[in-house]
């Protein structure tokens, strides 16, 4: 009882402070303690005053896009912004969506079809979106995007607040790399596509859990990281080839508009989604065949020399670009372009780091990914983020199946610059065939015809083949609240292999 009244209180000092004028060009310091928010407080009292602080402006930054960090560097494509007149097959529920790439303006409905609001929160790459969580604080941060750092989760102008990347896992809210999101007071920011689908990669700013089970979302941003036309392709191995990348995929790829791998094939023109793994490869969590675009490169920079770097087997023309100094040898960069490349060279238009992470003292982090630079269990990569997973409770296999090129989900506290993993789930090795990927969708059947043709959330599934729980197969009809599993997204449509009624 006593923290809901401090809750209350700090909410009054905020609405308080929320007129003045910054100091020193920094928003008021505004602090939200929020203690054993899954024991003590109310679901609805934390949403309510996350939802309050972004009514106020209260992750600083201010409007345009903020300062802090070097989130984008140099011209990039219009966000494409989804509307109540979007044909959205998914409703994650979002409050709105931020079409202008940053500050305050007015953000459309959610996609589920609710009533347009307008959100004054700065919502840019150099986010003044503040996220909350277990002592955490919302400040004004510096030039570098980077608050105070502690023991607890800090928010500023940036990422240093609770922050996940990884592919988008379920719809039920939203659910990332195990995490389930509330999404009900949080921002999209989406590129290079009309909706938010399953698959997609993204970046998360929000608190999470003491067990990063459940966070609630301040924002959410996705971008195509590879667009191209194929130009070889090895269906049996299910890999191939775009921009000099080589884009491995598997049972867990998401294929959105394709009936199967035998579909990628040489001239077809597709958009891919998915994580940087070794240098020239990136492991594809969804791909959509598309027509002819302008190209988009995602990977590890390498052969930094004037003007130019490499990425897999293309050359990088940089001399009409901006490029941050961050963009160096080994960080992963999303790379756009006007034209197709030319002998081998594609001519940037932007250079942009690929969801960047600030590496502030007590930041928490979840990432899922591919373990590269592995030298040890007390150090390796995932995303480029260095992690020490010595300590951590492990799951999906023993900690020693720990090597290059396994793909896992790693949850920790940041350190000296170093992830020091609470929790480490293997998923799968290179051509083990093994998947311990589960697609979700949780909440109302809707658009009911049959078992194998419905919707949950706006996500098709085909349950025919599935086993039910706590029901049968009559018991399907529009209304019912199910939570359904998968571990296959076929044309869009979710091959259930569990139906649990709620």
């Amino acid at each position: 009882m006593k923290q809901a009244q401090r809750i209350v209180f700090e909410l009054k000092f905020i609405q308080q402070k929320s007129n003045r004028a910054p100091v020193d060009g920094l928003q008021p310091r505004l602090t939200l303690r929020i203690e054993a928010m899954n024991k003590l407080v109310p679901r609805a009292l934390l949403a309510l005053s996350l939802g309050l602080i972004l009514s106020c402006g209260g992750g600083g930054g201010g409007a345009g896009g903020g300062t802090g960090g070097a989130a984008f560097v140099g011209p990039s494509d219009p966000v494409v912004a989804q509307g109540p007149d979007a044909t959205s097959p998914i409703e994650f529920g979002f409050k709105g969506i931020d079409s202008l790439g940053g500050g305050s303006g007015d953000a459309t409905a959610a996609s589920n079809g609710g009533a347009a609001s307008t959100s004054t929160a700065s919502v840019g790459d150099g986010s003044g979106v503040g996220s909350g969580g277990t002592g955490a604080t919302a400040s004004g941060g510096d030039n570098s995007g980077v608050g105070s750092g502690g023991t607890g989760a800090t928010a500023s102008a940036g990422d240093s607040g609770d922050a996940g990347v990884g592919g988008v896992g379920g719809v039920g809210s939203i659910i990332i790399n195990g995490v389930r999101y509330d999404t009900s007071t949080a921002i999209l920011k989406l590129r290079d596509a009309p909706s938010l689908q399953l698959g997609m990669t993204v970046k998360v700013n929000g608190p999470t859990n003491p067990d990063f089970t459940e966070g609630v979302a301040t924002q959410v941003e996705s971008a195509v990281d590879l667009r191209g036309v194929i130009a070889a392709s090895d269906v049996a191995a299910g890999s191939f080839v775009i921009l000099g990348t080589n884009v491995i995929t598997d049972v867990s790829t998401v294929l959105g508009n394709l009936s199967g791998p035998s579909a990628l094939t040489p001239g077809v023109a597709v958009r891919v989604w998915g994580l940087p793994a070794s240098p020239g490869v990136l492991r594809a969590t969804r791909v959509e065949q598309h027509s002819l675009e302008t190209p988009i490169l995602s990977g590890t920079v390498q052969n930094v020399a004037p003007g130019r770097f490499t990425i897999g087997g293309l050359t990088i023309d940089t001399t009409a670009a901006a490029v941050d100094a961050a963009v160096l040898a080994g960080v992963n960069v999303r790379v756009r372009a006007d034209a197709q490349p030319s002998s081998g060279v594609l001519k940037a238009k932007s250079v942009e780091l690929w969801y960047p992470l600030s590496l502030t003292n007590g930041a928490r982090r979840q990432l899922g990914g591919v373990v590269t630079g592995y030298v040890g269990t007390t150090f390796f990569r995932v995303l480029g983020v260095p992690v020490d997973a010595s300590s951590a409770k492990v799951s999906g296999g023993p900690l020693t199946s720990l090597a290059n090129g396994v793909e896992v989900d790693v949850a920790g506290t940041v350190s000296n610059g170093i992830l020091l993993a609470a929790k480490i789930k293997v998923k799968k090795a290179p051509g083990s065939g093994g998947n311990s990927d589960a697609f979700q969708a949780i909440g109302p059947i809707g658009a009911f015809k049959s078992s194998s043709d419905f919707k949950v959330k706006g996500q098709s599934v085909n349950a025919s083949h599935a086993q039910f729980v706590n029901g049968t197969e009559a018991n399907l009809r529009n209304g019912t609240k199910v939570t359904i599993t998968g571990d296959r997204i076929v044309n869009d449509v979710l091959m259930a292999t569990s139906v649990v009624f709620d």
